[in-house]
Order: structure tokens, then C-alpha cells, then sequence
């Protein structure tokens, strides 16, 4: 799906989704002191902040992790991301038992983030053209694996990881897999 998504756009991305946030939270700041409740303004600008911040952490981690070389990197992101998570809803919380305008400006900050996020990453990924069909991605470069069994055994190199899938002589072809 994010084939054909180059790796610059994802720098446009961050820095649009930030300067959003930015004029979002200078607007949400504004119209909440007009309408008496700064304390919801207050709220919005550390929810923006809040969720500027962890996805910034999300690179940090993705670049830690990918500089380890380890052979599941699914691990040590999931737990990454499951910290971040913890921290950010502890703090936003935190912050509605503290003062509800405040924490509920706090969570209206960490989904409009949410929604700029997803609206640039459209926005760009829209500006990059329609993905290729699914038959392009699946018809891509085939093997032939009776071509690849016919060298395997008529050659004399066998393979000891390869499979050979092709029936042999007096074996009936049996499809198991429900296919035509």
C-alpha cells in the first residue's frame, strides 16, 4: 500500500502535520479565551503538543530499533509504543481529574493531531498517484517451479532448502485448497 510512497514525502508529512497543529492550537488558544474558557485553549495546545511529541518519538524509535539490526523488530516497537501510550493517557488524565476544561482540551488536542496526521498523509498520498492494481503487485516477477524442479533434478545441484512441488508420474493432482 505504501509502495509508492517515497521516503521525502514522509519529512513533507511531519512538517505540514506540525505547522498545522501549531496554527490549530494558536487558533483553538484565541477562540477559547473569546469564549471565556482558556482553560479549554490551555488544554488543546498540550494535546497538540502531546501528540507532536510522540510522533516524533515514533521515528526515534523506529530508527533505534532499526539500528540494532534485530532479527523482530515487531517487539521492541510494540513495547515502545505501548510506553508512549501509557504515558500520554496517564498525563491526559491526569489533567481532566486536575481540571476537566483543561483535560478535556487535552483530548480534543490528541485527535485533531490525529486528524491533521491522517489528512496530510492522504493529502500526499493522493499527490503520488493511485497504488498499483493488486494483479501488478501479485503478477510480478514468477518463478516457474517446474522449471526450477527440472534443474534441481536434471542438472545434478540439489537444493536442499527447495521443494519440489510438481507430481510425480502416476500421482493424481489433488487441490486441498478449495481453489478451481
Amino acid at each position: 500500500m505504501f509502495a509508492h510512497f517515497d521516503l521525502p514525502d514522509i519529512g513533507l508529512v511531519s512538517r505540514r502535520t506540525v505547522a498545522a497543529a501549531l496554527g490549530v492550537g494558536a487558533v483553538a488558544l484565541v477562540a477559547a479565551l473569546s469564549f471565556g474558557h482558556l482553560w479549554v485553549g490551555v488544554g488543546a495546545c498540550i494535546g497538540l503538543g502531546l501528540g507532536t511529541v510522540n510522533y516524533r518519538m515514533v521515528g526515534v524509535s523506529v530508527d533505534k530499533v532499526a539500528a540494532t539490526g534485530t532479527d523482530n523488530p515487531k517487539r521492541p516497537l510494540a513495547v515502545n509504543t505501548m510506553g508512549r501510550l501509557g504515558i500520554v493517557t496517564v498525563i491526559a488524565l491526569g489533567l481532566t481529574f486536575l481540571n476537566k476544561q483543561l483535560g478535556f482540551g487535552v483530548l480534543a488536542g490528541l485527535a485533531v493531531f490525529q486528524l491533521l496526521l491522517l489528512v496530510n498523509v492522504a493529502r500526499s498520498m493522493a499527490k503520488a498517484g493511485p497504488a498499483p492494481e493488486h494483479e501488478e503487485l501479485i503478477d510480478g516477477p514468477v518463478v516457474d517451479s517446474n522449471a526450477v524442479a527440472g534443474r534441481m533434478h536434471g542438472g545434478g545441484i540439489v537444493d536442499s532448502n527447495a521443494v519440489d512441488v510438481s507430481p510425480a508420474a502416476g500421482d493424481i493432482a489433488d487441490d486441498t485448497r478449495g481453489g478451481a
